[in-house]
């Protein structure tokens, strides 16, 4: 049984050999039986030849939306499974034991996915509340059963088939410190502003009352105020970005009125 590890990279020098050292005991074990295929589209900087030294397959391609990309990407793949990862992600050393073993079990009456819990760390600590606990994700799947779709931020994998779920984590540090965040606001908020905006959404009185709404219910609501300040500083940070999304909204909207 092979693995193809799925990632699409673009400015990852300084994240990718993380995802790839964690990947390591999994190609150590499967051999022949795991590929890593990095779709790259427009690095300025070592991605490519960090991603090509360690073994992996490299391809480039034009960014269009997340799920395009990574659908194309699934598309290089040529495992029977696949594994869908992002550069800021890691394989807990328990997952990365298990894998082998898992894809090694004979038979092709099971899942044809598998969730995988996720732990976010920020600011040195992992979020266990604010809506982050029990956050999940299919990113295990076989490659004929499964295509990623969904909006341009928000992509997923869509399975056909019934899905499982694994116990061991993936380990996800979305943000290595503060400048990066604000970097990725903007392009986040700025894809997300456009989807809607494409959709038909225009700018609504009730917009105002989503930021503080979107603090309470981290905060109050889902208990992040339980994480201490990392949780208090996600929560503040969550409702910047969802102002941030509606103000950028309003200001599309109104270019499109002028034209």
């Amino acid at each position: 049984m092979k693995l193809s590890v799925c990632v699409i990279a673009r400015d990852e020098e300084r994240d990718l050999p993380g995802l790839l050292e964690s990947l390591a005991p999994v190609r150590a074990a499967l051999g022949p039986g795991f590929e890593c295929v990095v779709l790259d589209s427009g690095s300025t900087d070592r991605t490519l030849e960090v991603a090509s030294s360690w073994g992996a397959r490299t391809s480039r391609r034009p960014f269009d939306d997340f799920a395009a990309q990574k659908q194309a990407c699934l598309d290089l793949c040529s495992g029977e499974w696949v594994l869908s990862l992002d550069c800021d992600e890691r394989l807990s050393p328990a997952l990365a034991a298990a894998l082998p073993g898992f894809l090694a079990a004979p038979g092709d009456s099971g899942p044809a996915g598998y969730e995988l819990p996720f732990e976010v760390e920020f600011q040195g600590r992992v979020l266990r509340w604010g809506g982050l606990g029990a956050e999940t994700h299919v990113r295990l799947f076989r490659r004929d059963k499964g295509r990623f779709g969904g909006e341009h931020v928000h992509e997923g994998v869509r399975v056909d088939g019934p899905v499982s779920r694994l116990s061991h984590p993936v380990l996800h540090r979305p943000y290595a410190d503060m400048k990066e965040y604000m970097d990725k606001l903007e392009v986040y908020t700025e894809r997300a502003a456009r989807a809607r905006l494409a959709a038909g959404r225009r700018p609504c009185w009730t917009d105002a009352l989503r930021p503080p709404w979107e603090l309470f219910s981290r905060l109050v609501l889902k208990l992040g105020i339980l994480d201490g300040s990392a949780g208090i500083a996600w929560a503040r940070l969550s409702a910047l970005h969802t102002r941030r999304k509606y103000e950028r909204l309003a200001e599309l909207a109104a270019a499109e009125g002028k034209r």
